[in-house]
């Protein structure tokens, strides 16, 4: 079904995502900062990444920012997956070059649809 990025600090909210997207049928790619995951994307190119934004060392609107200006990455479907889930929260991350935005807790049903939308769009 493809191949999904987490990337997300906390341990608990990463194995929520891994679990729904695995039992999704989709491959799941782990890292636990904005370094790691840039550093995943050298080696692996995912089909859809999955980001929250707070993160140790650059946030996950940087990190977004960044991929969606670089040409290798910037064709990559992007969810922001965040506690901040104000307006002018989600304004900014699609701002940033987000192509979905979604609250913490994340509704799983709706991750795993957003998910699936957006690799087929990027296939």
């Amino acid at each position: 079904m493809g191949t999904v990025l987490v990337v997300e600090d906390s341990a608990t909210d990463m194995q929520i995502i891994i679990s729904c997207l695995q039992q999704g049928g989709i491959n799941v790619l782990t890292a636990d900062s904005g370094e790691a995951a840039l550093e995943k994307l050298n080696n692996h190119k995912p089909d859809v990444i999955v980001l929250d934004v707070v993160l140790p060392g650059l946030s996950g609107f940087e990190i977004c920012r960044d991929l969606k200006a670089a040409a290798n990455t910037r064709k990559i479907p992007i969810v922001i997956c965040s506690t901040k889930g104000g307006e002018m929260d989600k304004f900014w991350g699609m701002k940033q070059g987000a192509d979905a935005y979604l609250s913490k807790p994340v509704d799983q049903d709706e991750l795993l649809r957003t998910v699936k939308q957006l690799t087929l769009r990027s296939a």
